[in-house]
């Protein structure tokens, strides 16, 4: 029986989109491969298969009829062996569906493509609709499964069910068969035929299986970044032991050891920080402490060394620049000497170019290296100057000079840049000008920009004048207290002259009673004593000895009687001292002990915060006398 050459029929395209379209293959005979190779030949073709492997590899090609045109490869479109390629643009071309079961037949090309609702996310259940009424869960399977693995179905009554694949690409393939008219078996019936409406559905598992996707995929993510993260940071730092005698000696060593002094002096500071030091262990850590205090006279060994490494350096290297600046000037005379106009007419045009462009070159390059000599001149310069020590009165001129300068400089930037604020005002103002009408968004926001302006302006204004109304209320509370000051200051005098004048008034008393007694006779001085008795008992009796004690009676029955819980002797003195100075706690203390009916005494607290208190009872007197 011979073997057939398949031939795909060209209505097969979208990629594999057919789901399994009935295209009928057209057979040819081959049962003599020599036949069909010089067939082949005799169109120009190379005898192939279809695979690209040749029929025959010993064919001669000469053999052609058709001689003098280039063999034709079979893969080439237009020859029906192999369909041309499809443009992108072009619309795939449905075609019939056959099932064992059943019919699909495409919808009408010129009807726009069924409308489908927006994809969730993760989507891997379709809704079909549109099915027969007689049509059951097996033909369903037997027409959707050709889309790739179905997990479940969900069928209704009203002739639509909802699929779950197993993967998303799946819901593209069973929305390709969305407007498809499907017909069981041969009945014409209308409960057999339907036009199935495949479009994607919102199903929980999708959703929840999608965001474990998700999840696991931030998951990842993040475990990359800190794997990233990771190797990128640098590593961290041993851990430090804890303090013990063995590690303190060990610790011990290594400070006195050159190239681990710093690992051991980071051990000590942390144990220092944790707190280890205490008494048993104070000795140790003070040998330690020592010991890295003998490293300091190191240390700066080393670093008066590294600086005269660095003057050698730096004097090497300045010998170095000044040989390669006398190089230099040798050959920038070279170029002069050859510029002149002995050797300078031998030479061509280009000669000619070249050397005086390698002089500019020169000159350029020797330029910026004396540049660089003398900067490094100036430095050194400038540190011999710094070492020196300049006397006062110079430095206070310089500094004076300095400041002027700088103040000029000041005035001249300022003048400079209110010209130019000038300028751009001017300048702005042109523009207006020319441009007449600005647009109204810059308009809304100048405006916005003003508005904000203005209420900052204004509760600065309110700031300002809540601090002046402050200022004017503390103004007059301080003229207050120098008023009451100068009334203090008025009462204490006039209290100091009615002392002084009550003293006097009883020296004058005394003289007077004295040269009384002596002129006057016994009759005369008995009938006075006799007439003066009950006025003398009555001042004799009275506490109150002068005016000066009524005065002080009077201020402290006024302070007591404002402190109605009492107050301390101490208290009471501070307050009468501020109008006398030589007022003394005793005195007071002794004159109010004596009006026993006008000032009472009484305890306060309880244990070590016992304190005396005088309280005012003139009131309680009043009433019982």
């Amino acid at each position: 029986m011979g073997g057939f050459l398949l031939l795909p029929s060209p209505s097969i395209r979208d990629g594999g989109r057919n789901l399994n379209a009935d295209s009928t293959p057209m057979g040819l005979p081959m049962s003599d491969l020599t036949a069909w190779a010089t067939a082949m030949n005799n169109l120009g073709m190379a005898p192939m298969g279809m695979s690209g492997q040749p029929l025959l590899p010993d064919f001669d090609p000469a053999l052609g009829m058709m001689t003098g045109i280039p063999p034709i490869s079979p893969m080439m479109p237009g020859l029906g062996i192999v369909p041309p390629p499809i443009p992108p643009d072009m619309p795939a071309v449905k075609e019939i569906i056959h099932c064992k079961s059943c019919t699909l037949f495409p919808p009408n090309p010129n009807l726009p493509p069924p409308a489908t609702r927006e994809r969730p996310p993760g989507c891997k259940t379709v809704f079909v609709g549109g099915l027969p009424e007689n049509g059951t869960e097996q033909i369903i399977v037997e027409v959707f499964e050709q889309c790739g693995e179905i997990i479940a179905i969900r069928k209704s009554k009203k002739n639509f069910c909802h699929i779950r694949f197993a993967e998303e690409f799946m819901v593209d393939k069973a929305l390709y068969l969305s407007g498809y008219r499907i017909r069981l078996g041969s009945s014409t019936d209308k409960k057999d035929t339907g036009r199935l409406h495949v479009d994607f559905a919102q199903a929980r598992d999708d959703l929840y299986e999608w965001e474990c996707k998700q999840r696991m995929l931030a998951r990842e993510e993040r475990h990359r970044r800190r794997m990233e993260e990771e190797r990128f940071c640098p590593p961290s730092p041993p851990p430090v032991v804890h303090y013990s005698d063995h590690e303190c000696s060990i610790v011990a060593e290594k400070l006195k050891d050159d190239s681990k002094f710093l690992e051991a002096v980071q051990t000590l500071v942390t144990w220092i920080e944790r707190g280890e030091v205490n008494r048993r262990s104070a000795n140790n850590f003070y040998s330690m402490i020592q010991s890295a205090n003998s490293h300091i006279r190191r240390l700066m060994n080393e670093k008066a060394a590294h600086e005269k490494e660095m003057e050698e350096a730096k004097e090497k290297f300045k010998l170095a620049l000044s040989g390669i600046l006398v190089q230099f000037e040798q050959i920038v005379a070279v170029y002069h000497s050859a510029s002149k106009q002995k050797a300078w007419d031998h030479f061509t045009k280009a000669q000619r170019k070249n050397i005086s462009v390698w002089c500019k070159q020169a000159e350029e390059i020797r330029n910026i290296h004396n540049d660089e000599l003398m900067g490094i001149r100036r430095e050194e310069e400038m540190e011999m100057s710094d070492d020196e020590i300049e006397d006062p009165s110079e430095m206070k001129e310089t500094e004076e000079s300095a400041l002027i300068s700088q103040a000029e400089a000041l005035k001249e930037e300022n003048d400079s840049l209110r010209w130019q604020l000038d300028a751009y005002r001017n300048e702005v103002e042109l523009l207006k000008q020319e441009q007449g009408k600005v647009n109204r968004d810059e308009d809304t926001t100048r405006e916005q920009q003003l508005k904000l302006l203005q209420q900052a302006l204004q509760g600065m204004q309110q700031h300002l004048l809540k601090l002046q109304e402050e200022y004017k209320k503390r103004e007059a509370e301080l003229e207050k207290v120098k008023e009451d000051k100068v009334q203090m200051e008025m009462l204490l005098e006039t209290l100091k002259e009615q002392q002084e004048m009550a003293d006097e008034e009883e020296k004058e008393r005394d003289v007077v009673d004295n040269q009384g007694n002596e002129s006057s006779t016994y009759r005369i001085c008995a009938s006075s004593q006799e007439k003066e008795c009950p006025l003398e008992r009555t001042l004799n009796c009275s506490p109150v000895k002068s005016e000066r004690e009524a005065l002080l009676v009077g201020i402290i029955s006024t302070f007591l009687h404002v402190h109605p819980f009492g107050a301390s002797i101490e208290y009471i003195c501070s307050y009468l001292q501020r109008l006398d100075a030589k007022i003394c706690p005793t005195e007071v203390e002794v004159l109010m002990s004596r009006l026993q009916h006008t000032f009472k005494q009484e305890l306060s607290g309880v244990g070590a915060s016992l304190e005396k208190r005088w309280k005012f009872c003139g009131f309680d007197g009043l009433k019982m006398t």
